[in-house]
């Protein structure tokens, strides 16, 4: 069973991990190898305890959790799969709120975790008084199809530099907020 509950500083040590595998296994032969190695989860982990703990700007971030039978300890606790952040949006212009990241260990994709993430930070940028939401995402990542599959829209595209090469990332827009959450909702609801 996976469930969403909201981040807690002893998660960011696996919140570094999985940074660093998703990213690794993403963008494998779409950003430099030699970036991805160094990909630090210590400091990847650093840098989410501190976000864990700053709610400034409605900031949050939220962890996907296995128990029970699907925990890959079988049984003995919980494990971290997944997490998404966010708050309000880091600049002006596309929308009100905005999802930073959103990443999933490969094994737990297509299992809803994704979607109910989504929907967590949509209620979360909700609550905190945003009406509409967005997020970048590289144009080169294999799942960005995801995006449209919950009802973004694509809005903007721009030139970034990552591992000190270009790329081009695409911002999806979710306006008004409702349709996020309306996409996102368990099939009972929608």
């Amino acid at each position: 069973m996976i469930s969403i509950r909201r981040a807690r500083p002893a998660d960011a040590p696996a919140i570094g991990e999985i940074h660093a595998a998703v990213w690794r296994s993403s963008y494998a032969g779409i950003l430099p190898d030699a970036y991805l190695a160094a990909l630090s989860p210590a400091r990847l982990a650093g840098f989410y305890q501190r976000a864990i703990l700053d709610r400034r700007e409605g900031h949050a971030v939220f962890v996907a959790v296995a128990g029970g039978a699907d925990a890959p300890d079988r049984g003995v606790g919980s494990t971290v799969v997944g997490f998404a952040s966010g708050g309000r949006a880091r600049r002006a212009g596309l929308a009100e709120g905005e999802v930073e990241t959103l990443y999933l260990l490969e094994d737990w994709r297509e299992r809803g975790a994704g979607r109910r993430l989504m929907r967590a930070m949509g209620a979360h940028l909700r609550a905190v008084g945003c009406r509409s939401a967005m997020l970048w995402v590289l144009r080169a990542n294999p799942t960005r199809w995801f995006y449209r599959h919950i009802g973004g829209r694509e809005a903007a595209r721009e030139m970034i530099r990552v591992g000190g090469q270009p790329v081009e990332q695409a911002a999806f827009v979710w306006d008004p907020i409702e349709s996020l959450l309306s996409a996102t909702a368990p099939a009972g609801e929608r």
